[in-house]
């Protein structure tokens, strides 16, 4: 597929890197000639140099001949205004990244009005994640699918669970629930494991089921976290913002740390139920008198990685029961994976999930369509919805009886609004939706992952 990228910065360098992987015709547009030329030498790419939103620019990048194109520049309006034009150069599809709170209401007027296909924003998506895991503290990771029917959640094995020693064929039977433990990482490595893959400690497990079901694993398991009440947010940005209101919605207390004065007196008037303290959020002395040692979660949302770090691990050494980090370079997640820090949220993960997701629907066949995917355990593993609409070669007949290649495993079958956690001597029909969990980055169709 052809796809214009407008703007190079973080989030577009990571959406290159993750498109160029599935083997995209991209072309880069940026207004920095450096920039261009940085990301051409770097990927295996076409560049333009200028401005994103102009007839002459789109053009010369080849907008009539593009199926896509993904503005994703540092200005909202700049991002809508780029979608507009390539759609009169002849794009099919546009998705612009907005960020801005006062255009999060208006998502349906710029697809239903202005034709933008997708909105994107970074900040919220990222909010939500979060929030997410906050409403579920027993959990490093919380994906959904199915209409929230069905979730992917991912835990630790710590020191004397259960757990430990068992193969995942007796957990499930011991335990007696519609669930199944659809990947392990151990030592950075992801498997697909199969019933005689013994759980060792330190192993990350990833549950695929119901949320009822979860709730009963985490609390046999003696897992189960009580949803946080208290949350301390160090940084005062917009995912900040976006946090801060969804918990305060939830009946939850809010306080907030932010260095700048100004961005502070923007929170209060925003946010009047919360707390917003006005001073520096790796001051230890600060943190102590706002009362760390008696939140239930401590979210480092500041600008700086370092900062976001060092802050996470004083809250760990003051036993703050749930530590979430923001991290933008992808680079130090493997050096986190070695600390205590195991709740890490990557805006640039969120969205590159948000847009490959829709160039997966976009390369639909006619037999199965992406409804959701997610990259997991650092993008080695992908989970992925698909929707069968009509009957195929492969309805109708046994999983057992079915040519699945190696490394890919049918986590949940959703048929008519119940979910089946499949054996062998399940099969799939038309109307199903199915959860994919595998290793393969090639499945783009439900038949891919037939032999």
């Amino acid at each position: 597929m052809r796809i214009i990228i407008v703007g190079a910065g973080k989030i577009g360098k990571a959406i290159i890197n993750t498109l160029v992987k599935e083997n995209h015709d991209i072309i880069v547009v940026d207004i920095l000639a450096d920039v261009v030329e940085d990301i051409v030498n770097t990927y295996d790419v076409k560049g333009v140099v200028g401005n994103g939103a102009s007839y002459e620019i789109l053009m010369e990048a080849e907008a009539n001949k593009a199926e896509l194109l993904i503005a994703c520049t540092p200005s909202d309006e700049l991002n809508i205004l780029s979608c507009l034009v390539s759609k009169k150069c002849g794009v099919k599809h546009t998705i612009a990244r907005v960020r801005n709170p006062e255009y999060s209401k208006q998502m349906d007027f710029f697809r239903n009005e202005l034709g933008v296909s997708m909105t994107v924003n970074p900040e919220l998506a990222t909010a939500e994640e979060i929030h997410e895991i906050l409403k579920f503290p027993g959990a490093l990771k919380v994906e959904h699918f199915a209409n929230h029917r069905v979730e992917i959640v991912g835990l630790s094995i710590p020191k004397n669970s259960p757990l430990i020693g068992k193969r995942i064929m007796d957990i499930r039977k011991e335990y007696n629930l519609k669930m199944l433990i659809c990947i392990v990482e151990r030592d950075k490595q992801a498997y697909i494991p199969d019933g005689s893959f013994v759980l060792q400690e330190d192993d990350k497990i990833y549950v695929n089921a119901q949320k009822t079901e979860i709730n009963q694993f985490f609390k046999k398991i003696g897992q189960l976290k009580t949803k946080a009440k208290q949350v301390m947010i160090i940084g005062g940005s917009k995912i900040s913002y976006y946090l801060a209101q969804k918990l305060i919605d939830n009946n939850v207390a809010v306080k907030i740390i932010e260095l700048d004065k100004e961005r502070c007196q923007i929170l209060s008037e925003l946010l009047p139920e919360a707390d917003i303290i006005h001073g520096e959020g790796s001051d230890q002395t600060l943190l102590q008198a706002e009362g760390i040692e008696y939140v239930d979660a401590l979210v480092a949302l500041t600008g700086f990685d370092e900062e976001n770090i060092i802050i996470s691990l004083y809250a760990k050494l003051k036993n703050v029961p749930k530590v979430i980090t923001k991290i933008n370079r992808y680079d130090l997640t493997d050096i986190l994976r070695e600390t205590e820090l195991d709740t890490i949220v990557t805006p640039k993960e969120v969205t590159t999930n948000i847009i490959l997701r829709y160039v997966r629907s976009l390369q639909n066949t006619i037999d199965s369509e992406v409804k959701t995917l997610y990259q997991l355990v650092n993008n080695q593993v992908e989970a992925i919805e698909f929707y069968i609409p009509d009957s195929t070669k492969y309805t109708g007949i046994k999983l057992k009886d079915l040519a699945i290649k190696p490394n890919i495993l049918v986590a949940s079958i959703i048929r008519n609004n119940k979910v089946i956690i499949p054996s062998g001597n399940d099969y799939l029909q038309a109307k199903d939706s199915v959860i994919v969990i595998t290793t393969n980055k090639q499945i783009r169709d439900l038949e891919d992952i037939l032999e």
